[in-house]
């Protein structure tokens, strides 16, 4: 039986695209499952710290964390979202203002990184190392594997730096980075807090 013209259709189906880019979508699934990696090493952090003999922690001859310096950091780090929020939301509007926006949260990212590295100098100095005592190992890890994710983020800030402005660049590789970044500056108040202050 012959159809109408109005039923019959030409060409494969038209996709729809998706609601979250793929990109994004990838980075956000690994970045909860590195959430679920800060939390276990931290849970097991303070069950160690919980049975430290006599309570006493650190453990006697190992030095104490710098608290304070580590706080002047942890405001560099934090001005460095806030300074990639406001990159975001000139992006459309200004995009030369917005990549001077971009360009102040990752030299404040890599001063993070810097501070971080002469605070572990200082303290291997002082004996804190990954083999003098739990202290040691589970600071270096957890606070080093932090440091590892911000090395990381900051180069994918650089390439998408690089390529902000050119005709045809994607936003995705900026969505990818921005998401990235928020996470390293929002799970390091936590780290600090648990590490440091507790």
């Amino acid at each position: 039986m012959p159809t109408s013209n109005s039923e019959t259709t030409t060409g494969p189906p038209t996709r729809r695209p998706p609601l979250v880019p793929n990109g994004v979508m990838a980075i956000l699934v690994f970045l909860f499952c590195e959430l679920m990696l800060f939390a276990g090493l931290v849970s097991a952090f303070q069950i160690i710290k919980s049975q430290a003999p006599g309570g006493i922690w650190p453990p006697l001859g190992q030095p104490r964390l710098p608290a304070g310096e580590t706080a002047i950091n942890t405001v560099a780090l934090l001005l460095s979202g806030l300074a990639l929020i406001i990159a975001h939301r000139r992006l459309a509007a200004d995009p030369a203002k917005a990549k001077r926006w971009f360009l102040g949260s990752i030299l404040l990212g890599i001063f993070f990184v810097v501070f971080q590295g002469v605070e572990w100098s200082a303290l291997i100095e002082q004996g804190l190392t990954l083999t003098s005592s739990a202290h040691g190992s589970f600071f270096y890890l957890i606070i080093g594997t932090h440091g590892l994710h911000a090395v990381v983020a900051i180069i994918a800030l650089i390439y998408v730096y690089v390529g902000m402005g050119q005709p045809g660049m994607s936003p995705v590789p900026f969505y990818v980075s921005e998401a990235f970044w928020y996470f390293v500056v929002g799970v390091w108040p936590v780290l600090y807090w648990q590490v440091y202050l507790t």
